[in-house]
Order: C-alpha cells, then sequence, then structure tokens
C-alpha cells in the first residue's frame, strides 16, 4: 500500500497546481518589484527637476509644493505595495509633474538649459520604463488570478489561501483627469 502510496503521490501534488500558483505569484511579484523600482527612480529625478526649475521661476511656488506632496504621497505608496495606492498616487503625481513642465514652458532660457533638457529626457524614458513594468505586472496579474480560479488549482488556491491580486490601475476617478497645461505668458509677479 505504501508502495503505491508512493507512487500516485508526486502525480496528484503535480496536478493541483501548487507548483505553478507559487510560480505566478512569484512573477507577478517581480513585476510589481519594477513597477516600485521605476516609480521610485521617477521620484528621485524630480528633485533636480524642481530645483532647475525653481531657480528659473521662484513665483511659481504653489506649484513646487504641489509636486512635493505629490512626491511624498507617492513614496508613501510604494512603501505600502498596494497597486492601488500606487496606481493612485502616481497619477496624483503625473498631474503635479505636468503643471510643472507647463511652468517650465513659460521660461525660454529653462527650455533651452542641457541639465533641464537632460532631466526631461531621463524623466520621458522612466515614464516608458513605468509603462512597461505596468503592462507587465498587470500581464502576471491576470495570468495568476485566472490561473487560481481553474479548477483543480482553485482547490488548491482555496486550501493554501492564495487570493487575487489587484491590479495596477488608478480607482480614483479625479486622477483619470489629465492636468491643465496652460501654454500663455507667466502670470504677473
Amino acid at each position: 500500500m505504501k508502495r503505491w502510496l508512493a507512487l500516485i503521490l508526486p502525480f496528484a501534488l503535480a496536478g493541483c497546481g501548487y507548483n505553478t500558483i507559487q510560480s505566478l505569484d512569484e512573477q507577478a511579484s517581480a513585476a510589481q518589484g519594477q513597477i516600485e523600482v521605476q516609480l521610485q527612480r521617477r521620484a528621485d529625478l524630480v528633485p533636480s527637476l524642481v530645483n532647475t526649475v525653481k531657480g528659473m521661476a521662484n513665483q511659481e511656488l504653489a506649484v513646487f509644493g504641489e509636486v512635493a506632496r505629490a512626491r511624498g504621497g507617492l513614496l508613501g505608496a510604494i512603501q505600502t505595495k498596494d497597486p492601488e495606492q500606487m496606481a493612485n498616487a502616481s497619477a496624483t503625481f503625473n498631474g503635479a509633474l505636468g503643471r510643472l513642465l507647463a511652468v517650465s514652458e513659460a521660461y525660454p532660457q529653462l527650455k533651452s538649459d542641457q541639465g533641464f533638457l537632460r532631466l526631461q529626457d531621463e524623466l520621458a524614458g522612466t515614464e516608458n520604463r513605468i509603462a512597461v513594468a505596468r503592462t507587465d505586472y498587470n500581464s502576471a496579474v491576470q495570468q495568476y488570478n485566472s490561473y487560481i480560479r481553474r479548477f483543480p488549482a482553485v482547490l488548491t488556491a482555496k486550501m493554501t489561501g492564495a487570493h487575487e491580486r489587484k491590479y495596477f490601475q488608478v480607482t480614483n476617478a479625479a486622477n483619470r483627469e489629465p492636468p491643465p497645461v496652460n501654454f500663455g505668458p507667466p502670470p504677473k509677479s
């Protein structure tokens, strides 16, 4: 009897999907880690960008404060490791950053500054990396979530406590609106 059980047990365990669940969960975690890395990179670039713009546009203090608050919110959301909070904080940050870049448009000497142009290029590259990381993460989550809902993996998922993962998407409707951009002359001080 023991010999028969020893032959059947490995096949039964392989059919339960436990290893696949663990593998897919790790893929989703790795993809989420890439989002966190790129969001952190973007947050780290912004102080240099703000300081560059600040040197040219001291009267735009409200925008600088908004960017600083949004950056703090993004860094806090990264620490939570909650994809929904990170997506909402990222959207808020994007709006503040858009307003900062709109301020920069009003200053021709800033637009020609090589340091500012380099920072803008780095920021654009980081935005592309975030988009790729977000797509990879959502794909991994979709694969994981659909697998743990299929039979017989659903039984294993229930026994091991595997739960659906959240997608990286904005859930706060206010953060879905694009930031207003004004390319007119700077306000009079």
